[in-house]
């Protein structure tokens, strides 16, 4: 093996390895000070490449480690169905692992042609570009924003900074604070991250402090199944799945009862038994149900409100709908010429997305309620909506996920959601994580003062009442007024500051 490829093939590892092992500081290992220390490395070597070539690579193998080892959950539904399936999940996982690092070796190349060999703010302009690699990987192709760099404060009282910034903000701050040593010397980098960092512990202080929302007079059942995705939509299992179901139903001392993502294992009719069934365990009180319906040759996934005699009083169809999973490009062709269909669907080729994000309204007690299906809770830009809600749904089926990294990742997503708005969060899981989040971003108790909370694959339920809400946070406000854009605008802002400031010194862009 020539000397060069042999150098490239072991720094390639390396940075492979080093990934990877930064990602251990997101959930669920939470080792956030590996972390740290991770991005920190990642932000010197990329800032100190030789050449562009150099840096891209360097970004696109430690973008593939990192997304390969916190992205690992996504080889979990080719195993569903393993005998038809299986040969493609190292195939999915090489994939979204390099084509996801894509984002960060094309941060990692602008960087170092703002800044050239050598510079040393190449440490800061990484930060910049991969800040808004980050952001634009959560919009752009209907947008994917799991793990983020930010996302590795979740699990601790920095996590409040969301109400503040949201995650992306906390993605920025976080990479600007370390690269500031690397760029401006241990003195005024120092500074620089010491007044961030204080920053964002006031902030967090603050909102930690504030007093307790008053609970409303409303209390839920959530009802967690605990049904295998392989036996999901088994016919023979399906009276069983569903009896399960409706046991768990019966004699909620609640206000209503919640059932995960698409659990009704029928296409349903209202009046029909399978809805009046629904209604008789609810005994009066309303049953807000995952549903697949159809009409015609499209189908949705919808969350449905079943009151009365097995009428539905109200629903909403989920929008966001994940790529091949419940949807597929050219769906309709490969389904009638090839009979490959998304992931999720029982229906025809995939899932039609929903219209308009509709608010839930469960009288004055109850309040209005915003509803999200599944992943649609990872897009902070999701929960605008016109009117105010007084708190959000989520309703489920991380199943899919497995068991080992994704259902933690996705939980902790929705609870930045709540931080983030401000408003208490009730999430039915089928597997589980199911809980009652408050305004905080924190687990609230149940009825009996215990933790409102189901891991995963137990069965059974949570009845508790619904937390209060707070007045909307400042990044709820920019988010409704005007989406992320101000935080794009910034990063580009400081880009051009970056390029003026060297090109005033005299200095050219580096040739890549």
């Amino acid at each position: 093996m020539q000397p060069a490829r042999k150098r490239l093939l072991s720094g390639g590892l390396r940075d492979l390895v080093l990934g990877a092992v930064t990602a251990l500081g997101l959930s669920p290992f939470g080792l956030w000070p590996l972390g740290l220390a991770g991005l920190l490395l990642i932000l010197a070597r990329v800032g100190q490449a030789a050449s562009g070539r150099q840096a891209f690579l360097r970004g696109l193998f430690i973008g593939a480690g990192w997304f390969g080892l916190s992205l690992n959950w996504i080889t979990q539904p080719f195993f569903v169905d393993p005998l038809i399936y299986g040969w493609m999940a190292p195939f999915a996982l090489l994939l979204i692992a390099f084509g996801l690092g894509l984002f960060w070796a094309v941060a990692a190349w602008g960087a170092y042609r703002l800044g050239g060999s050598g510079q040393r703010a190449g440490a800061m302009r990484f930060a910049l570009t991969l800040s808004l690699a980050e952001l634009l990987r959560g919009h752009i192709l209907t947008g994917f924003p799991w793990s983020l760099p930010g996302h590795i404060w979740i699990d601790t009282p920095l996590a409040q900074m969301a109400a503040l910034t949201g995650a992306y903000g906390m993605t920025a701050l976080t990479l600007i604070a370390l690269a500031a040593p690397l760029s401006f010397g241990r003195l005024r980098g120092g500074a620089v991250a010491a007044v961030i960092l204080a920053c964002a512990s006031l902030w967090s202080w603050h909102r930690l402090s504030l007093p307790e929302p008053q609970a409303r007079d409303f209390s839920l059942r959530i009802v967690q199944p605990n049904i295998a995705q392989s036996l999901k939509w088994d016919a023979d299992e399906a009276r069983s799945n569903f009896e399960t179901l409706l046991r768990l139903t019966r004699d909620a001392p609640t206000d209503m009862v919640l059932w995960p993502e698409t659990a009704v294992p029928y296409l349903i009719t209202e009046g029909e038994s399978a809805a009046l069934a629904i209604t008789d365990a609810g005994a009066g009180k309303p049953v807000a149900t995952g549903i697949q319906r159809d009409q015609g040759q499209a189908a949705w996934n919808t969350l449905a409100v079943f009151e009365g005699e097995g009428r539905i009083s109200q629903s909403f169809d989920k929008i966001h709908l994940v790529p091949f999973g419940e949807y597929m490009p050219m769906g309709d062709f490969l389904y009638e010429n090839f009979g490959i269909r998304a992931f999720a669907s029982q229906i025809g080729a995939g899932y039609s997305p929903g219209i308009s994000r509709n608010l839930l309204d469960f009288g004055q007690a109850g309040g209005k309620a915003l509803p999200l299906i599944c992943y649609e809770a990872i897009f902070p830009g999701d929960l605008v909506t016109p009117a105010r809600p007084d708190w959000i749904i989520q309703a489920t089926n991380d199943a899919w996920f497995g068991t080992l990294t994704g259902p933690y990742q996705h939980f902790g997503q929705t609870r930045l959601r709540a931080i983030e708005q401000g408003l208490p969060l009730i999430r039915a899981a089928n597997t589980g994580i199911s809980a009652v989040i408050d305004a905080r971003g924190h687990i609230a108790t149940d009825l009996g003062g215990a933790p409102a909370y189901l891991p995963l694959g137990v069965q059974g339920v949570i009845d508790a009442r619904l937390p209060g809400a707070f007045a909307p946070p400042p990044y709820a406000w920019m988010l409704a007024l005007a989406g992320d854009w101000p935080l794009a605008a910034l990063l580009v802002l400081a880009f051009i500051t970056s390029w003026l400031l060297r090109a005033k010194s005299g200095r050219a862009p580096g040739k890549a």
